[in-house]
């Protein structure tokens, strides 16, 4: 299996990741090649090969009906870059401040980037978790 990070390094396929989790927390049980092909303005080959490495990686399941495949967004391979991630955004790794983050007192600066991170990463545990519920 490629490495995960070799496979979300082309611009294509992460714009084709995007385009499967807008789709689905839009409510939409899988994208056509051809919505695909439609939205992001490139050829249906390429689509079908970058399709083809995003299966390989299980970052993509895809549903047949018939002649068409219907492609859904399977982000459980992304925790690995999540887990990767997420030691740099802690206090240790420190992100700067910026926005309007830099101008809040450094305490409360300090205290809202916690806040965020904690949320983000909750967020994103809880939307694991409901993924991996049965019937999902």
């Amino acid at each position: 299996m490629a490495d995960i990070f070799d496979v979300i390094a082309d611009g294509t396929r992460r714009d084709i990741l995007r385009l499967l989790l807008d789709r689905s927390s839009a409510g939409e049980r899988g994208t056509s090649v051809s919505h695909i092909v439609t939205e992001l303005g490139a050829s249906q080959p390429t689509v079908s090969k970058h399709l083809k490495v995003l299966r390989d990686a299980h970052l993509v399941s895809v549903r047949e009906e018939g002649q068409h495949r219907y492609y859904s967004l399977s982000a459980a391979p992304l925790d690995e870059v999540d887990d990767w991630l997420v030691p740099f955004l802690d206090d240790s790794g420190g992100l700067e401040p910026d926005g309007i983050a830099a101008a809040l007192p450094d305490s409360a600066a300090h205290a809202a980037e916690v806040v965020g991170r904690a949320a983000a990463s909750a967020k994103h545990a809880l939307e694991s978790a409901f993924k991996r519920l049965p019937g999902r």
